[in-house]
């Protein structure tokens, strides 16, 4: 149960399968988006404040807030049911299927193409699988959708049984879905649940989305000769490619101020003004989020990244917003076991890892590395605070919470350390 302070009638207006119970994925719907953003942040101030190496209150700037509803890009569907009537969300107690087409959190555009592909289901005969009885073809339903409203669907399906009939039907969806860029199937054969398997076949010309950001230009930019306070700001645009198997933030507004916030942060740097070109390391890069927020005028851009379509989308990314030759560099490696102390030292030091954090062995090595700024991006607090503690020498100077994902205790947090060298004078 919820202990957070109850709005009248909300939990019935946004969602009736929390109301009753069904769906208890949003534990915090009931309650205004205020009260759950201050508690969330006094919970995760109190989490990182109480280790060895705290980020003091007083480093909090204000949280970004989500909007309430409409806010999710994609949409992961355990697919159940028949295929004469398919139920597509998530499997409830005793593995009996809950349908979450009516999820009001969900984007219009994924919101209106749920009816069509589950039609599409019932017209080729995909029969849903069985968990229990370990038989049926379509596992999961994957959707999502750019700001443009342009949509990627992957059937994740046990075998290659029906991917004919998926292309044979694809000129069909395409009517009915005017914006389906992608669509795919992803073979994942095995009876545990992981969501996707390793071979991906892509049905359309196109295999990855175009995501068309949109980030607010740095405090001060004028706008028409006028200063920021005075005239709305100006937006640039990001250009993000997702490939059929990378990782993309859910919620586009807020993934919007957390790349806008670092970039502020990093041009903000004791020195970024000086002269001469300034390095940057983006590990654990992905799709190239920070690491092309961050391209610019001063910046070399290194970003490292395991995924190999990951890494295609990223430099398809650059070379779309036809960035200086040399600017930005995507390579691939596992940037857990990179030392940014060998060779060049970054001057700015990117980390955005899975929940487990950057771990003992790289956070030890930075460490040691003599890197005088590191700009950590994290989905899990408590990995975040166990890293801090093995960087005793770099102190938080500011932080920020992203409320990615709103009804939920998830909270993804941008800090800005920087190297205290009263800590460990001899470092240099």
């Amino acid at each position: 149960m919820s202990d957070l302070p109850t709005a009248p009638g909300m939990a019935a207006s946004l969602c009736a399968l929390h109301d009753v119970g069904t769906c208890r994925s949003c534990p915090h719907l009931s309650a205004p988006l205020t009260a759950q953003l201050a508690r969330k942040q006094a919970r995760v101030t109190r989490l990182l404040a109480d280790g060895a190496n705290p980020v003091p209150p007083r480093a909090w700037e204000e949280p970004a807030a989500s909007a309430p509803e409409r806010f999710r890009n994609k949409a992961k569907m355990v697919v159940s049911g028949t295929a004469a009537e398919p139920l597509l969300g998530i499997l409830g107690p005793g593995g009996r299927g809950v349908d979450l087409r009516s999820c009001p959190l969900h984007v219009p555009q994924v919101a209106a193409a749920l009816p069509v592909l589950a039609h599409t289901i019932t017209e080729l005969g995909l029969t849903p699988y069985d968990v229990s009885a370990r038989r049926g073809e379509l596992k999961y339903l994957l959707v999502t959708a750019s700001p443009d409203g342009d949509l990627m669907v992957r059937f994740v399906l046990r075998s290659r049984r029906h991917v004919a009939a998926l292309r044979a039907a694809l000129p069909d969806l395409q009517r009915r879905l005017p914006t389906l860029a992608v669509l795919s199937a992803n073979i994942q054969p095995v009876h545990q649940a992981i969501i996707e398997g390793p071979e991906e076949i892509v049905l359309t010309e196109e295999d990855r989305l175009l995501m068309r950001l949109q980030l607010p230009e740095p405090p001060g930019a004028a706008v028409g000769g006028v200063q920021e306070g005075m005239a709305r700001r100006r937006m640039r645009e990001l250009p993000l490619f997702v490939p059929t198997r990378s990782f993309f933030q859910t919620n586009t507004a807020i993934a919007e101020q957390l790349y806008a916030t670092a970039r502020d942060w990093a041009d903000a740097a004791p020195g970024a003004a000086v002269g001469r070109e300034r390095l940057v390391w983006d590990l654990f890069c992905g799709v190239g989020g920070f690491a092309l927020t961050l391209a610019g005028p001063g910046r070399r851009v290194l970003g490292v990244e395991v995924s190999a379509s990951a890494i295609d989308g990223a430099r398809a990314a650059a070379r779309l917003m036809r960035l200086p030759e040399g600017a930005v560099r995507i390579e691939a490696g596992d940037a857990s076991v990179l030392d940014p102390g060998a060779g060049a030292v970054p001057d700015l030091l990117v980390v955005n890892p899975p929940r487990r954090g950057i771990g003992a062995e790289l956070a030890a090595r930075i460490e040691a590395s003599g890197v005088e700024r590191v700009l950590y991006s994290s989905c899990n607090p408590v990995s975040l605070a166990s890293d801090l503690e093995r960087m005793p020498s770099l102190r938080a100077g500011r932080a920020r919470l992203f409320d990615m994902f709103p009804h939920t205790d998830h909270a993804e947090v941008l800090v800005d350390l920087r190297r205290d060298r009263m800590t460990h004078p001899n470092r240099h």
